[in-house]
């Protein structure tokens, strides 16, 4: 005797199928605007600071405080979207978006933007997992999926890589403000498309929302950050201000964790840890990004302030990079389907590696070429890696988890940025500030201010005028070009830690059975379906092109298929 289960799907979740390229479309450009807004901001630094004169730790604060509140509330929006439904969480991001970029740009006071960033951080942690999570949803076929993420992947690449460029532009013709005034059309476009085109979809919305593990968690995810960001401003490891937030961060993460394994209806289902291939998947990704987000704002020091570049000029210094990324998304589900996750991680991580001990040769002049070619390799090297992470990742997780698995991948995303400014700003920071002690004709309080940055150390430079002002430039450029090689080889050394790590990575790329995906009201309710799901067969879709079909949900013969009301599609 055979029998249909019919999901609770929203009226719109239907049309996902029919229109899931255009579904990718929409998400895509939402993606776009959250990864533009992490980059955007740096090339108009030194415009910011001419402006508002932030201290340096306002000015810190000021660049990262969008990383930061971002990091800390994704684990929250994405399992609440998997709760009340990801659209509802996503469009709701687009106006908190758009109102927080319009405080930003008419900002007078670091105070007022910082706030403001703090609040993009909000809608970022609303619109990243939701995307992803959608994702997961209407592209049940793994083939699918793999090429959907890579699109996805390539988007946030690019964004945060044409960041600068468009950054650079507005500076050079607006003012720093514009570089956030720009969401608002954007946004005011965006919202009534996806009203209109998103699909609704949900988990399976068993028990309560556990509001105690959501701020738990965010809690957790903010001291930890903190205490990094700390470390990596200078203040001692062990110093209250450092070692505080980082212990408490710790405490309440491993309390969240015992919180889930304990309660019936997780935020978190724990278990997904348990998988090596989930788990070595968001370890990658932060190391990934920790590498990425770090050297980046490195060489945008580098490239204006060392090389004499305008910030329009820096941008565009950066294009190949984007390039890369785009060519490296666009084949990544080929290459997946060929390679495997396991070489394709491991053999991106490499490649960005090799590229990053190259840029080394960067010296006190202008090399356009190596630059060129640098920045080619580190692009399409940590696109590879970071697109076969997260198609990895997202496979190992059920449909009904999409949320909390985006929001994993998000915050690890987010973790490493943060992490990566911290840490590899704190590198630099070691190697550049001894260069300037004991420079002839400078007074030892002119050195100390210079340590702080190189920008500082120019305008002290500019203040002490003479050969002891032309002394201290020349140090202050030597000092950082020496902080940015040794900086580079700690960059290259993790990410080698990293290609270690893909070992533990399948050396195929293998198609979940999953009788759950396509249905946006939740998993089956059937223990004989559910059984069926923890026994799901795996079929390989390495060696080009597969069979047909092969990568098509199946489940025993004596069981059917499970579609959703109104799909359409008749049962296996």
């Amino acid at each position: 005797m055979s029998r249909t289960i019919t999901a609770r799907v929203h009226p719109r979740a239907a049309d996902g199928g029919a229109h899931r390229w255009l579904v990718l479309v929409v998400l895509c450009v939402s993606l776009l605007l959250v990864a533009l807004d992490a980059t955007i901001l740096h090339v108009a630094v030194p415009s910011l600071t001419e402006d508002l004169r932030p201290s340096s730790t306002a000015l810190l604060w000021i660049v990262d405080a969008y990383p930061l509140v971002c990091a800390s509330l994704l684990i929250l929006f994405g399992t609440l979207g998997d709760r009340v439904g990801r659209r509802r969480v996503l469009l709701l991001g687009y106006g908190l978006f758009g109102v927080a970029s319009a405080v930003a740009a008419l900002a007078t006071e670091p105070g007022v933007l910082i706030a403001a960033r703090a609040l993009l951080g909000v809608g970022g942690a609303m619109i990243m997992p939701a995307t992803l999570s959608i994702i997961r949803a209407v592209f049940p076929d793994r083939r699918e999926r793999a090429t959907a993420i890579g699109v996805w992947t390539a988007v946030a690449a690019i964004g945060a890589a044409a960041g600068p460029v468009l950054g650079g532009f507005l500076v050079q013709h607006y003012w720093w403000g514009s570089v956030f005034l720009i969401n608002i059309p954007l946004m005011a476009l965006i919202l009534p498309l996806g009203r209109r085109l998103l699909p609704e979809s949900r988990g399976s919305g068993e028990g309560p929302w556990d509001v105690l593990g959501a701020l738990m968690a965010a809690a957790g995810v903010l001291g930890c950050v903190l205490g990094v960001k700390r470390a990596g401003a200078g203040d001692p490891l062990l110093a209250l201000p450092t070692a505080g937030p980082l212990l408490a961060g710790a405490v309440l993460l491993v309390l969240f964790v015992r919180r889930q394994r304990r309660r019936p209806h997780p935020l978190i289902d724990t278990r997904l840890f348990s998988r090596a291939a989930f788990t070595t998947s968001v370890g990658c990704i932060v190391l990934a990004m920790l590498a990425l987000v770090g050297l980046e704002l490195i060489a945008v020091q580098y490239l204006q302030l060392v090389l004499g570049l305008s910030p329009l000029e820096t941008g565009l210094r950066l294009l190949p990079l984007t390039f890369a990324a785009m060519a490296a998304g666009a084949t990544g589900s080929y290459t997946l389907r060929r390679v495997g996750p396991r070489r394709m991680v491991g053999w991106g991580f490499v490649l960005t590696a090799g590229a990053v001990l190259l840029l080394t040769l960067m010296g006190q002049h202008d090399r356009p070429l190596l630059l060129t070619v640098g920045f080619v390799l580190l692009g399409f090297g940590l696109q590879t890696t970071l697109f076969s992470a997260y198609e990895s990742m997202l496979s190992e997780a059920p449909q009904r988890s999409a949320g909390g698995a985006a929001a994993i991948g998000e915050t690890s995303y987010q973790l490493g940025a943060g992490m990566g400014i911290a840490l590899l700003g704190s590198v630099m920071n070691a190697a550049y500030a001894p260069g300037l002690s004991g420079v002839p004709g400078v007074p030892a309080e002119a050195s100390r201010a210079a340590a702080n940055s190189l920008g500082e150390a120019y305008q002290v430079a500019g203040d002490l005028g003479g050969a002891a002002g032309e002394a201290l430039h020349r140090a202050a450029r030597h000092a950082f070009v020496d902080g940015l090689h040794l900086t580079l080889c700690v960059s290259a050394g993790l990410l080698l830690l990293g290609a270690l790590m893909a070992l533990r990575l399948p050396r195929v790329m293998e198609c979940a059975v999953d009788p759950e995906d396509g249905l946006a009201g939740g998993g089956p309710k059937d223990p004989a379906v559910r059984e069926g799901v923890e026994g799901r067969e795996r079929v390989a879709c390495t060696g080009g092109v597969p069979a047909a079909g092969a990568c098509e949900p199946r489940v025993p013969a004596s069981r059917e298929a499970i579609e959703p009301a109104g799909s359409g599609r008749a049962g296996h």
